[in-house]
């Protein structure tokens, strides 16, 4: 993982090389509409504030699960105590980016969405209630977090997720061989060269031509950086958008040439 001094330097290397939020620069009409209608869309839908209102009492929670971390900088099957508030403080992902994949999913339509990594299921409740018919699947590797989740579910009354929980390793496979086809995918979990990759090629198989792959911290350390290089070089990959803490991967069959972009957000 990156310092927190390389992390910043690289946020404004991303900065300067980025084309603004506005779309001037983007010569990609399919980019510019996602930049015009996705990106830049300020709309609060009903569901954000009960989001938001669970996250807070995350924030609030002094329960202390027992975790199992399987990702980068743990040793698998080690275990410790956390408090679901310092859990929630570091893990979550913002309301910004939360309720950015909410208008992805919803923009695009996405019906068959999984998730690696539902952590305390906010960021999962912005991919589920965004399509109410959609069937999402979260893995979570750790089971009282995967409980703790749950019951956020139950509280906002999602009813179209299943949780799947245990290693990505050990869990993936079965879980695509049942889902078939895969519309949207947010990776958040094992930050590392090899596990990215390796989920990244288990589910190629299973990606169609408007399938949307979404991978978090793609500049959190060396490691993310280069399985983000290795991911945009991809034969079937036609179209990137670097929005620095997440990566969008395309594989639409009009973009004739490969396309990286680096966006503003």
């Amino acid at each position: 993982m990156y310092s927190t001094l390389q992390i910043s330097w690289r946020y404004l290397q991303y900065w300067f090389k980025s084309a603004n939020k506005n779309g001037h620069g983007i010569h990609s009409p399919f980019v510019y509409e996602l930049i015009e209608r996705v990106l830049t869309d300020d709309r609060t839908f009903y569901i954000f504030p009960l989001i938001e209102d669970a996250r807070n009492r995350l924030y609030l929670d002094d329960d202390v699960l027992n975790i199992i971390d399987f990702g980068a900088g743990s040793k698998v099957n080690d275990s410790n105590k956390r408090a679901v508030s310092d859990i929630a403080k570091s893990a979550l992902k913002s309301p910004k980016f939360g309720q950015l994949l909410f208008r992805l999913v919803n923009h695009f339509n996405a019906n068959s969405i999984l998730e690696l990594g539902t952590s305390l299921g906010i960021t999962t409740s912005y991919l589920a209630a965004a399509n109410p018919h959609a069937k999402l699947v979260t893995l979570e590797g750790a089971p009282e977090i995967a409980l703790k989740a749950k019951q956020h579910f139950q509280h906002i009354g999602l009813h179209n997720i299943e949780q799947v929980v245990g290693n990505f390793d050990h869990t993936l496979t079965s879980v695509l061989q049942e889902m078939k086809s895969l519309d949207f995918v947010f990776i958040d979990g094992n930050h590392r060269l090899e596990p990215t990759l390796r989920y990244f090629n288990q589910m190629k198989p299973y990606l169609h031509e408007h399938s949307i792959l979404i991978f978090d911290d793609i500049h959190w350390s060396k490691e993310m950086e280069q399985a983000w290089l290795k991911i945009q070089q991809d034969d079937q990959v036609t179209l990137t958008i670097d929005l620095f803490f997440i990566g969008l991967v395309f594989f639409r069959k009009e973009q004739k040439e490969k396309q990286h972009f680096i966006v503003q957000f």
